[in-house]
């Protein structure tokens, strides 16, 4: 970012709340401003609705055994450019409070309700401070970010029941799914008021495959630290560790060969297109188009297997390094490549063409599940979610990383924003993952696989972005004494699991499994 912008920034912001602003300065990553507690809530809603910016993360750091107090930070990407905004303020140890921003911007909603069981830090004003992300009986007084909490504590379980929502009304019922599921699928509890058919509220309760993995990071060195990242969401390990790895490169200031750069978008697009294979199969199988569901999960099987001949992982595990990748791909695996991605091109055009056909199956994905466009902007939706319910947003255009900057390929948007909008973006995105496979394959350059990487000096700070199959997710680390000192990690999922409750409204219970699946969601990735 250059110093002009930054100027505007401030510049643009009314007396009142410039008033606010302690200190600037630029980073990588962009503008830092260290600001009034008071004052952020304002601070960060100018810059959001002035400048269009997108919440990417709010979190906390406690540094009470460095400055006395914990620092507060909010990450804004502005809208339209390679630009982040980090504000950080300062919430005193004593009086562990700060104003609630989930006025000004609201998708900060459930982020504060996370530093609440996670750090202590109560956000004023803010309309729903019930657990996130914390167990039923976990001690109120017990909270597992700070660094006085021991990773191995035994803590004393005390009943503390949650308070649902209640919807009251002539013949309304409740119909509570879960946190026990039939298939073999993570906990998550769905609870459901309905009156008579259609759905008018759902309230969802996650975290229950909560793992601490934020805590364990900061017992591991880097190195190990990329195994760890690898395992927070599974089929999306290539994108976790991608991020990973690029945060701890940015904190060395390190530059990845070029080769490595380009193979990194190879493995990304093969993890995005066996993932959105996956996600089209269940659609078709929710509508109990049976045969329509098996031929994308055959096209699935073959694209892992593509995985496994490649990287000797169907789930892209161990690929990733600090520096860049372990693993290199040869003529005699490119020349399979290329072949295997022929073939589900254009069988998956067959796929596609069985499903928009058969009228039964359209008569399910139409105006079902729709998350309006208004509706996903507040809630800050990414990825395909929110491509299809009109948010042209996609962090490898927006904010290019490894060799998206140097590969071409187009971003799909709709606004219809029900089932079909998300599996026609699905569909699409696939298309172009196999483009940009053939592009970074075909003009890879020859050089070495990964650089060497010094420790990172304790202190310094660096983010990393990353377009998962399921959208933006964000890796931000503190830089400790050869481990994290704070790493905050956020999935695509923590953003767009609230758009379940709003896009099921009106629909019935039994088309909550199709909508379900349209998002594509991810319990591991919420609970982290």
């Amino acid at each position: 970012m250059n110093p002009k912008l930054m100027s505007e920034i401030v510049a643009s912001m009314p007396d009142e709340i410039a008033k606010g602003i302690q200190k600037t300065g630029l980073r990588e990553g962009g503008v830092w401003m260290t600001v009034d507690r008071d004052l952020l809530p304002k601070i960060a809603g100018h810059i959001h609705n002035s400048w269009g910016a997108a919440l990417v993360s709010m979190h906390a750091v406690d540094n009470r055994f460095i400055t006395s107090d914990f620092k507060l930070c909010v990450v804004l990407a502005l809208k339209g450019q390679d630009d982040f905004v980090t504000l950080v303020a300062s919430v005193d140890a004593k009086d562990p409070v700060f104003p609630s921003l989930t006025s000004e911007i609201f998708c900060a909603n459930w982020y504060e309700r996370e530093i609440h069981d996670m750090f202590g830090l109560r956000a004023k004003g803010h309309p729903d401070l019930r657990p996130l992300v914390l167990y039923d009986d976990w001690p109120e007084a017990a909270f597992p970010l700070r660094k006085d909490f021991p990773v191995d504590a035994k803590v004393p379980r005390v009943p503390r029941p949650y308070v649902f929502r209640e919807v009251e009304g002539e013949g309304i019922f409740v119909v509570p799914v879960g946190p026990v599921h039939a298939g073999v699928i993570e906990p998550g509890h769905f609870r459901f008021s309905v009156a008579g058919e259609p759905i008018i509220d759902l309230e969802i309760r996650l975290g229950y495959a909560h793992k601490g993995i934020e805590k364990l990071s900061e017992r591991l060195d880097y190195a190990k630290g990329v195994h760890l990242a690898e395992r927070i969401s599974g089929d999306n390990g290539f994108a976790h560790s991608l991020a990973y790895c690029q945060a701890i490169e940015a904190l060395s200031s390190v530059s990845v060969p070029d080769r490595a750069r380009y193979l990194r978008c190879v493995f990304a697009e093969l993890e995005r297109v066996h993932t959105h294979l996956g996600d089209v199969g269940g659609i078709a199988l929710d509508t109990a188009f049976t045969i329509g569901a098996q031929h994308a999960f055959i096209l699935r099987e073959r694209m892992m297997d593509v995985n496994d001949l490649l990287t000797g992982s169907r789930f892209l595990r161990g690929v990733n390094c600090i520096g860049g990748v372990r693993k290199d791909i040869d003529e005699e695996g490119r020349s399979k490549l290329i072949e295997r991605l022929v073939m589900v091109k254009l069988d998956y055009q067959e796929f596609y063409d069985d499903v928009t056909s058969t009228p039964s199956v359209m008569d399910r994905l139409e105006t079902t599940g729709v998350l309006s466009c208004e509706a996903a902007s507040d809630l800050n939706i990414v990825g395909p979610a929110g491509r299809a319910s009109g948010v042209d947003r996609d962090v490898r255009r927006d904010h290019p990383y490894a060799g998206y900057r140097n590969l071409s390929f187009k971003v799909p948007v709709l606004r219809q924003g029900d089932v079909n909008a998300r599996f026609q973006v699905k569909s699409e995105e696939i298309m172009e993952s196999i483009s940009i496979i053939e592009q970074a394959i075909s003009n890879i350059p020859e050089g070495e696989l990964r650089a060497r990487v010094p420790v990172p000096a304790p202190g310094k700070t660096a983010m990393s972005l990353v377009e998962s199959p399921r959208g933006e997710l964000v890796h931000w680390i503190v830089a400790g004494d050869g481990s994290p000192f704070r790493h905050k990690i956020r999935d695509a999922s923590f953003h767009n699991w609230r758009a379940m409750e709003v896009a099921v409204l009106g629909d019935i219970v039994p088309d909550f499994p199709l909508v379900n699946k349209s998002f594509g969601l991810s319990y591991a990735g919420n609970d982290l």
